[in-house]
């Protein structure tokens, strides 16, 4: 199905390749040679550079719609992958004494594959939500509220 509705919700998101046949299974389709086309494109004349319709084209990015997101696997960020790749394969991870370290929910070795990854981990959130001061110090009910209240606002 494609819904073309006005106002659709759509938003970006990294792809992780889970080709079985590919040597970068499990990892992000993004690699650094996509990331140095992109700093090139400073010298490289507007016609050739490769910017973002050059990541849509190859793969490396994805707009999800709120619908397909619902049978998606996606992972916060690309370290939080390679961390769940590594309990996927049998490795031991050492606990972090870290009390400042953001909490992260416990792996399970049989979970299913991850299918795409965030590009910044603000971005799951909306525009009113995501102008709120230190939202990650805030019960989430004040969260909400706040949300709410800058949607009222802007009319």
């Amino acid at each position: 199905k494609l819904f073309t509705d006005a106002g659709r919700v759509c938003r970006p998101l990294f792809v992780i390749d889970n080709d079985p046949t590919h040597e970068r299974r499990g990892q992000l389709v993004l690699t650094k040679e996509h990331v140095q086309k992109l700093k090139d494109d400073e010298w490289v004349p507007e016609e050739q550079r490769f910017g973002w319709e050059g990541l849509l084209g190859c793969g490396a990015v994805e707009y999800v719609d709120a619908e397909e997101e619902e049978t998606i696997m996606i992972v916060m960020t690309p370290e939080d992958l390679d961390v769940a790749r590594q309990v996927q394969q049998g490795f031991e991870l050492e606990d972090d004494t870290d009390t400042n370290k953001r909490v992260k929910t416990p792996l399970n070795p049989n979970m299913n594959q991850y299918t795409h990854c965030e590009i910044h981990p603000s971005m799951i959130l909306g525009i009113c939500a995501s102008i709120i001061p230190f939202p990650d110090h805030n019960q989430s009910p004040r969260n909400t509220y706040q949300s709410a209240m800058g949607k009222q606002a802007m009319g």
